[in-house]
C-alpha cells in the first residue's frame, strides 16, 4: 500500500495549519511528549558532520533539509500524514523520525484494514531498529520502534505476541529511550501501558514474574508522563485506560475523571484531535 492510498484526516484541520515560524513558536507544546529536536540548520550540520551517511541520504545541504523538515512537520500537525511521510522518507535518516511518526500515527488511528495496519507498523519497527543502530544516540528511534510494536501487539493475538517476544522488545526499547532522555513523557506513558497490558492479559502474578509488570510502577510512569506533558490528551486517556486494565471497576471513577480532563483540553494538532475524539468516545 502506497501513501497515496492512505485515508485523509477526517476532521477540520484549518486550526492546525502552522507556518514554519508558528512551528518554532509552538514546538515545545507540539512536541512536549516526544521531545523531538526542533529542525535547525546548526543541529543538522552536526549530524551531517558526525554521520556522513545522513548527509548523503538527505541529498541537500543543512539549510534545505531544515526547510523540508519544517514543511514535513507542518503536514504532520495538520493531519496530512501521507505528505509528511513522503518528505520524511525522501530525507533518509535525517527525516526518519518524521516518517516513522507519520506512518505509525496513520496506521494506528486511521487505517481500517488490519493486515495493512500490521504491515505499516512492522515497517516502522524494522526501520527504527536500523536507525537505532546507525544513530544510537537518537531517543526517538527507540521510541517509535516501541510505539509501533506496542500498537502492533494490539492487533495480533496474545499467542502471536508471546511467540514473537513483542513485550520484551517494547520494554527494552522504552528503557533505551529513558536512558538517553529521562524526561521523555511519551516513553513514560508507554511504559505505563506496558505494565497495564501485561497485567490485563496475563494477570498480576504471572505478568510480574515473567515480564516484571507491576501496578505501582505503571501508575508512576503514567503520572510522570502527565507531569512532563500536562497538555497531552493522550497521556490522560492512556492513564485512564491503564487504570481500568490494572484495577478494573475499582478505578472507574478515577478513569472517568481522567477522560473528563482529557476532553476539557483543546486539541493543538491533528494527532491530539484524534486522541480527543477517542477520549470523547470513552465518556459516551
Amino acid at each position: 500500500m502506497t501513501v497515496s492510498q492512505w485515508r485523509t484526516f477526517p476532521y477540520e484541520a484549518t486550526d492546525y495549519d502552522y507556518s514554519h515560524e508558528e512551528l518554532a513558536e509552538h514546538w515545545s507544546v507540539l512536541h512536549a511528549g516526544d521531545r523531538e529536536p526542533f529542525p535547525a540548520p546548526d543541529w543538522i550540520k552536526v549530524l551531517f558532520k558526525d554521520i556522513p551517511r545522513v548527509a548523503e541520504e538527505a541529498g541537500c545541504d543543512a539549510q534545505a533539509a531544515t526547510q523540508q523538515l519544517l514543511t514535513g512537520w507542518g503536514h504532520f500537525h495538520r493531519g496530512d500524514f501521507a505528505a509528511a511521510a513522503d518528505i520524511g522518507e525522501s530525507l533518509g535518516l535525517v527525516g526518519a523520525t518524521l516518517w516513522a511518526k507519520a506512518q505509525a500515527t496513520y496506521a494506528h488511528y486511521l487505517e481500517t484494514d488490519k493486515s495493512v495496519q500490521r504491515n505499516l507498523l512492522m515497517e516502522v519497527s524494522d526501520r527504527m531498529e536500523a536507525m537505532a543502530k546507525a544513530m544510537p544516540g537518537t531517543p526517538n528511534a527507540y521510541y517509535h520502534r516501541a510505539f509501533a510494536l506496542g500498537r502492533y501487539s494490539q492487533v495480533i493475538s496474545v499467542a502471536e505476541a508471546w511467540k514473537q517476544g513483542v513485550a520484551g522488545h517494547v520494554k527494552n526499547s522504552l528503557e533505551a529511550v529513558l536512558d538517553r532522555e529521562p524526561d521523555h513523557a511519551d516513553a513514560h506513558t508507554a511504559l505505563g501501558t506496558y505494565h497495564a497490558e501485561i497485567i490485563d492479559k496475563m494477570g498480576a502474578m504471572f505478568g510480574g514474574v515473567t515480564y516484571g509488570a507491576n501496578r505501582d510502577e505503571g501508575v508512576a510512569h503514567y503520572q510522570r508522563g502527565i507531569e512532563l506533558a500536562p497538555h497531552s490528551i493522550s497521556a490522560l486517556t492512556e492513564y485512564a485506560d491503564g487504570l481500568l486494565m490494572m484495577y478494573g471497576k475499582k478505578k472507574v471513577s478515577q478513569a472517568t475523571e481522567l477522560y473528563e480532563r482529557a476532553v476539557s483540553l483543546d486539541p493543538y494538532d491533528a494527532l491530539s484531535h484524534l486522541d480527543w475524539v477517542l477520549a470523547k468516545e470513552e465518556l459516551s
